[in-house]
């Protein structure tokens, strides 16, 4: 297919699409640091910038992508709704489609816009492809099925000549997660956390954060056997996306280097957008065995589907795949960086007055830690040490 890809980040979906034979003939994406990169990872691709400046899409253009801004629907957001200023960006999505009628249309988002203000986000969304004579399918599936990184994120589908379900709703996989200890596998968790959550992930990292809107990043700690606490280094983090090392290198060519661990945190999961990429190319059969209920209005649930008359609750896993791949320990390729004295200390003094439960042992292991990083802070190379934010 050819491709259309609006508010495209650095590129992640596209990439997994270009991975399963797609093409894209054109971005949008206005931020110059995520535009840096796209203009060197697709070269000769035009990039027009804001979304608002394009008036069509190319005539022959098969597959409308948008990534749209998920600041309004994030829980961790300021939770505006879909028709906050940043979210609200869809609308130019409905503008487009009016104009050019894509065939086929794929939107990504996280998983809390299904919860947020009764589901009023997903509401809109369908209601707008059912006005417009669009059949629909989404999914919220989850890059734990194909890499150590948990990250769930909604895919809505849309087509004008096919089955959306016949591509989203046909895969299903049962997770075989390892069983997991302190002396075994590495750990990820927030080290920012620990008050009331930890994102804590065996075997895997919690959903990679965006950082800070003046590029102070916020990248998850990893509790290694040996019992250092490490966050990853930046490129790691591109890996845990899917995304080749150094792929957002670019970047730091037109703003800071730390702005990178923003735009890996924003960019879809590579991965995931290949293994739809090539559904598209050779669709399944949708089962409709795996309908479930009708759907009622504002209770979305995590998998769902129209028939064209009906919306209903599909049941499936997030997971369509359970691809083979190493631990996470020994996935990082790159030197990370110890946790620092500050920032161990803070998250320390939080989880000890929490009432959360952690795994036996995790406790102890930081404050062998903390014990650790004071003995070497005088010796250790500065660039080693995370140093936490005011």
């Amino acid at each position: 297919m050819k491709v259309a890809g609006l508010f495209a980040g650095v590129g992640g979906l596209e990439l997994g699409l270009h991975r399963a034979g797609h093409d894209t003939l054109v971005f949008s994406e206005i931020w110059d640091p995520a535009g840096a990169v796209l203009e060197r990872r697709f070269g000769g691709v035009p990039n027009v910038g804001d979304v608002a400046s394009l008036k069509s899409l190319p005539a022959d253009v098969d597959l409308m992508t948008a990534g749209f801004p998920c600041q309004d629907l994030s829980q961790a957001g300021k939770t505006a709704g879909i028709r906050g200023r940043k979210s609200g960006l869809v609308s130019h999505v409905f503008r487009l489609i009016d104009r050019s009628r894509p065939k086929w249309v794929l939107l990504e988002n996280v998983s809390f816009m299904l919860r947020l203000d009764a589901g009023s986000a997903m509401t809109r969304l369908v209601s707008e492809f059912e006005q417009r004579g669009y059949r629909w399918a989404y999914r919220v599936v989850n890059s734990l099925s194909f890499l150590p990184h948990r990250r769930a994120r909604v895919f809505f589908l849309a087509s004008l000549e096919g089955d959306p379900a016949d591509v989203l709703l046909v895969d299903d996989a049962e997770p075989a997660e390892p069983q997991t200890n302190l002396r075994s596998h590495a750990h990820g968790f927030y080290w920012t956390e620990g008050t009331r959550g930890l994102g804590w992930g065996p075997d895997c990292i919690p959903t990679l954060k965006n950082g800070s809107t003046i590029g102070i990043p916020s990248p998850p700690a990893i509790l290694l056997t040996n019992g250092e606490i490490v966050t990853p280094d930046i490129r790691d983090a591109e890996r845990l996306q899917g995304l080749p090392a150094d792929w957002t290198k670019p970047a730091a060519q037109v703003t800071r280097a730390s702005f990178r661990w923003s735009l890996v945190g924003n960019a879809v999961s590579t991965p995931v957008a290949a293994w739809i990429g090539k559904r598209l190319v050779k669709p399944g059969q949708f089962d409709p065995a795996r309908d479930g209920a009708a759907v009622v209005k504002g209770n979305w649930p995590k998998a769902a589907r129209s028939d064209g008359e009906v919306r209903r609750e599909v049941m499936i896993s997030e997971f369509p795949k359970w691809a083979k791949r190493e631990s996470l320990q020994d996935f990082l390729r790159h030197q990370p960086n110890l946790l620092s004295v500050r920032a161990t200390a803070g998250f320390l003094s939080r989880i000890e007055k929490s009432s959360l439960r952690f795994v036996p042992g995790f406790k102890d292991k930081v404050r062998a830690h903390l014990e650790h990083v004071r003995a070497i802070d005088s010796f250790v190379e500065p660039s080693r040490l995370l140093v936490a934010a005011e």
